[in-house]
């Protein structure tokens, strides 16, 4: 197998454990991101506790335990087809700027290495391909992971409209419009599964509903590309860091990789979370009501609303949520990627080895 394949692989089956691991974490941040909130609060509305922790438990309790795994089918599909293809690509063309490199070095026109820019320019490539080709998967996840909050936010519209027409209906209309209500206030979120989401998204807006969000994801191109920036020039200054010019660069601990995986992710995160925000809420249900703040258009009108009714600390809303679960996320699955790899090579190693042997007896 080549390296790109081989790269590919490890990358999916880290990107799906990662993604097990954290998706609860995922789920809440989606919802938060998602979570509409006026600059100034409505007077006796009273403070609410928007902790990761308290929202956690409110889910379970409110949803069970399969609520905070919402999505979890089709985003275990793209977060394997993301990775998988990221990496396949990544790793292609990793080796052919490398393979100039080198050759540019031999003639002394550089020292053989790859600098920052190109490393950028690999991992931009390599992160576009991937959105243009898995934007649909995402989509069906933000609708499955956003979906009982939406539901509730359109039977809460819609008890508002009751409860002003019972404010001004006649005594016999009264009656009437309670059994609405308490029929209303029984109504319970329908199980939503992949195929509905599918329909829902078809249904409001065609084959272009799929790649909803793509301008600010390709924008967001930069995040891995960061990313990857930061983790291959400090793991290469660490893998020769201590070895000699003339000695092979020794291989990084299951640790170190966490660790720069970490330290990647997080600067990278914090630079591209605004873009995150505004995805999220493109993709996700727009909600059906009166409230002109709750729908979108496009990329240019979410930013313009959210600007103009929640100001600029909504384009921040649940980063610390996703600060923990990005920076965990990436550790986990630099650390599986890089151990399946060397898993890989060992076990080609040790089969070349017996086909050596072998064809030597004969």
């Amino acid at each position: 197998m080549s390296s790109a394949a081989v790269n590919g692989l490890a990358g999916a089956g880290g990107g799906i454990i990662a993604q097990i691991i954290t998706y609860p974490l995922q789920t809440v941040n989606t919802r938060q991101q998602t979570e509409r909130s006026a600059k100034k609060r409505k007077p006796g509305g009273g403070p609410t506790d928007t902790s990761t922790l308290f929202q956690l438990l409110q889910l379970i309790q409110t949803e069970g335990w399969g609520g905070l795994y919402s999505g979890l089918k089709p985003s275990l599909v793209g977060t394997a087809a993301s990775q998988g293809i990221y990496y396949y690509f990544y790793q292609i063309l990793k080796n052919k700027v490398e393979h100039v490199a080198v050759a540019r070095g031999k003639k002394g026109l550089g020292d053989g290495t790859v600098g920052m820019l190109s490393w950028l320019g690999i991992a931009a490539v390599a992160g576009s391909i991937n959105v243009l080709l898995t934007n649909p998967i995402w989509v069906i996840v933000t609708r499955m992971q956003t979906h009982t909050q939406a539901e509730r936010k359109i039977l809460e519209s819609k008890k508002d409209l009751l409860l002003n027409e019972i404010y001004r209906a006649n005594s016999l209309e009264v009656s009437i419009l309670k059994d609405r209500l308490v029929k209303l206030e029984s109504e319970k979120p329908h199980p939503y599964g992949t195929l509905q989401a599918i329909r829902e998204v078809y249904r409001e807006s065609g084959i272009r509903g799929f790649w909803k969000g793509l301008v600010p994801t390709l924008i967001m191109v930069c995040n891995p590309s960061i990313q990857f920036m930061i983790y291959e020039t400090m793991a290469k200054r660490l893998q020769s860091k201590g070895s000699g010019k003339q000695l092979p660069k020794r291989n990084l601990t299951a640790m170190e990789v966490f660790l720069l995986g970490a330290i990647a992710k997080l600067g990278a995160t914090v630079i591209t979370y605004p873009l995150l925000v505004v995805k999220s809420r493109l993709q996700a249900k727009q909600e059906i009501g009166r409230n002109v703040m709750s729908r979108y258009t496009g990329t240019i009108d979410a930013i313009i609303k959210m600007v103009r009714y929640e100001g600029f600390h909504g384009f921040y809303k649940g980063m610390g949520t996703k600060i923990v679960q990005s920076v965990f996320a990436a550790s986990v699955l630099f650390m599986v990627k890089e151990e399946l790899v060397k898993l890989a090579v060992l076990l080609v190693a040790r089969s070349r080895t017996m086909l050596l042997t072998t064809s030597k007896k004969r």
